[in-house]
């Protein structure tokens, strides 16, 4: 899946992972993708709610090892 935007969230922990999405987000345009990459196994749940709450679209989640990727869709 090819995104717009990936920002590298490693190493951080809540909220720190949503909080860098979220100004991404505001920065691109509606229906572009985002892409996160966390190493926080909180930011699984995380996303799910971000997603809920704004109402942009959690479009994959994924683990990788010790890597837990996120897509967006903006709304």
């Amino acid at each position: 899946m090819d995104a717009h935007k990936e920002i590298d969230t490693r190493g951080l922990n809540c909220p720190l992972p949503i909080l860098k999405a979220k100004k991404a987000l505001a920065e691109m345009e509606s229906g572009q993708l985002l892409k996160v990459v966390a190493t926080d196994p909180g930011s699984m749940r995380d996303f799910q709610a971000f997603a809920r709450q704004t109402g942009n679209e959690l479009v994959q989640q994924s683990s990788q090892g010790e890597e837990y990727i996120h897509v967006l869709k903006r709304r």
